[in-house]
């Protein structure tokens, strides 16, 4: 009798899983993984985020040892740097070095930055803008991918401010992160560059 009881538990325990435990499981398995991803993702974007800001901050430090030589900001061609060169007169290209020649007799090289860096995303980009022809204030625009960001300009409602006059993506899509020289203000009027929440 024992040893018939102990044969049907042994059948029903290699019987297998049934269907709907089958996929009950997979279910649980595809959440689990959708969830996953989407942090993932979340995560990725934050510290490409993280890195528009330090490149934000390496530039404007490389921008301030330019007006020291020049006693003003490098100018800008379609938004790029115009400060590498001869007398910083060539535009910077994105990911290369930010130096000028100087022509006393001799040229003497200046680096201001090894690797001018662009966005870390190849269909985003930075955008400068110098102000006025005497190259006197700059704005350094970017733009973060994390809508949630603590250093986003917001409005009443919570809505992120973008700036007008700025290209930041493909699409022609505006910025919405920036450093400024001391003298001027991201939404500065006069360059344009005004908030608002329209991308």
């Amino acid at each position: 009798m024992r040893l018939k009881s102990l044969k049907v538990l042994m059948v029903k325990w290699s019987s297998g899983f049934t269907l709907m435990e089958l996929l009950v499981v997979m279910a649980i398995l595809g959440i689990l993984i959708t969830l996953g991803l989407t942090s993932y993702r979340s995560v990725q974007a934050k510290s490409r985020d993280a890195r528009r800001k330090n490149d934000m901050r390496q530039i404007a430090s490389a921008l301030e040892l330019y007006y020291n030589d020049y006693d003003r900001y490098p100018t800008d061609t379609n938004n790029v740097i115009n400060g590498c060169g001869l007398a910083g007169a060539t535009a910077c290209a994105w990911g290369a070095a930010f130096q000028t020649l100087k022509a006393d007799g001799v040229n003497i090289k200046t680096m201001y930055m090894a690797k001018l860096p662009g966005d870390p995303v190849g269909t985003y980009k930075y955008y400068y803008d110098v102000y006025g022809g005497q190259g006197k204030g700059y704005q350094l625009y970017a733009r973060l991918e994390n809508g949630q960001d603590i250093d986003l300009k917001r409005d009443g409602s919570n809505n992120v401010y973008y700036y007008s006059g700025t290209v930041c993506t493909t699409g022609n899509k505006k910025c919405n992160f920036g450093i400024t020289s001391t003298n001027l203000t991201l939404d500065d009027s006069s360059q344009g560059h005004t908030l608002t929440i329209t991308d």
